[in-house]
């Protein structure tokens, strides 16, 4: 898929066949605050200290509706619009998408999320300094 960096706003979110709430297999739902943000992490089974993928690279996708400017305090405030970031770690984000309303932006994360599992996220991109270690690795557990 070549829109995967995208940030054009969608009125509804895709459906994987699963509940609309429910996260593929391979993410747990870390964080689902009622009417607001809601986080998905990636495999914590795989990315922790006792393994070779560090916490800190658990891909992790977040729905919010607060602001995505990059100024002390912009993430307090609540937007109209509902984003889903996929990060791979600190400052690397692999996609962002936006929608209309929460709802669609669970979906549309559940979407991206079997995307990336599926492996149809070329997640390289997100890298200016490629990390090709840790990027082969990755490739690996998305491929077990």
């Amino acid at each position: 898929m070549n829109d995967d960096d995208s940030e054009g706003t969608k009125g509804d979110g895709g459906s994987n066949g699963a509940a609309a709430d429910e996260p593929p297999a391979g993410w747990t739902l870390w964080n689902d605050e009622p009417h607001g943000r809601r986080i998905l992490v990636f495999r914590p089974d795989v990315f922790n200290e006792g393994n070779d993928l560090p916490a800190e690279c658990i891909p992790t996708i977040l729905v919010s509706n607060r602001s995505r400017a990059r100024r002390p305090g912009a993430s307090q405030i609540a937007t109209d619009t509902w984003h889903v970031a996929l990060t791979l770690e600190p400052e690397v984000e692999a996609v962002v998408e936006s929608y209309e309303t929460r709802e669609a932006a669970v979906a549309g994360a559940n979407d991206l999320a079997g995307r990336f599992a599926d492996g149809d996220v070329d997640y390289r991109e997100a890298y200016q300094l490629p990390r090709e270690t840790y990027l082969d690795r990755l490739d690996d557990v998305l491929g077990e």
